[in-house]
C-alpha cells in the first residue's frame, strides 16, 4: 500500500512540474510557444490587387519595422479607403511606361503599383518627389530584416511604381485604410 501511495504523490508532482514547465514557457517573453504563435501570418506570396482606380497624388511612401514584419506606407490624403492597387513578385522590374529594366536589389522583387500618381493631375507639378531608378526619398532601410533595396519605377497614367527589393520571396498581404495603402512582407513563412 504504502508503494501505490509512493507512485500516486510521484505522479502527482511529475504532472505539477509538467503544467509549470508549460505555463512558464508559454508566458514567458520570447519562448518558443510565444514567438511561434505571434508571428502567423497566412498571407502567402500570390498577387494581390484591387480594381478601384483614383486620382489623388500620393504625398509620402515610408517604411516600419515591426516585430514579424517590415511595412511600406503610400501616403494618399484624400484618396479614401478604396485605392487601387497591385501587388506581386517579379523577376525583374521593368518601368510600366518605357519597358526599362530598372535594377533592384534583393534576394526577391516585390513591385507595387498603386493608383495614385506621383504629380498633381490638375497642376501637373510634384506631389512625390521620386526620382526614376532611384532609391525612395527619405527612406532608410538599415536595420531592416526583409527589405534590402527601394527604386522609384515612376507613375504613368496616374498609377505609381515602385521596386522592393526583399530578403526573399516571403509572405505578404496589403492593407487598405483611409488615405493610405499598406503592404507588410513577414520576416519568415512562420
Amino acid at each position: 500500500m504504502r508503494r501505490i501511495g509512493a507512485v500516486v504523490v510521484a505522479l502527482a508532482l511529475a504532472g505539477t512540474a509538467i503544467a509549470t514547465t508549460a505555463v512558464t514557457a508559454s508566458a514567458a517573453p520570447g519562448g518558443a510557444a510565444r514567438a511561434a504563435a505571434a508571428c502567423p501570418t497566412g498571407w502567402g506570396s500570390g498577387v494581390k490587387g484591387s480594381p478601384d482606380s483614383g486620382a489623388v497624388p500620393l504625398s509620402d511612401i515610408r517604411t516600419g519595422r515591426h516585430d514579424c514584419f517590415d511595412r511600406i506606407v503610400f501616403d494618399v490624403p484624400g484618396g479614401g479607403d478604396g485605392l487601387g492597387y497591385w501587388v506581386q513578385y517579379v523577376d525583374q522590374l521593368h518601368q510600366s511606361a518605357s519597358g526599362a529594366l530598372i535594377p533592384v536589389t534583393g534576394g526577391a522583387i516585390l513591385e507595387i503599383r498603386i493608383a495614385a500618381p506621383s504629380y498633381d493631375p490638375e497642376t501637373g507639378g510634384v506631389a512625390y518627389p521620386g526620382k526614376v531608378a532611384k532609391p525612395l526619398p527619405g527612406v532608410n532601410l538599415t536595420g531592416y530584416r526583409t527589405f534590402r533595396d527601394t527604386r522609384f519605377a515612376g507613375s504613368f497614367e496616374g498609377e505609381t511604381q515602385i521596386g522592393v527589393g526583399v530578403r526573399a520571396r516571403l509572405p505578404f498581404r496589403v492593407l487598405q485604410l483611409p488615405d493610405r495603402l499598406v503592404v507588410d512582407v513577414a520576416h519568415s513563412w512562420t
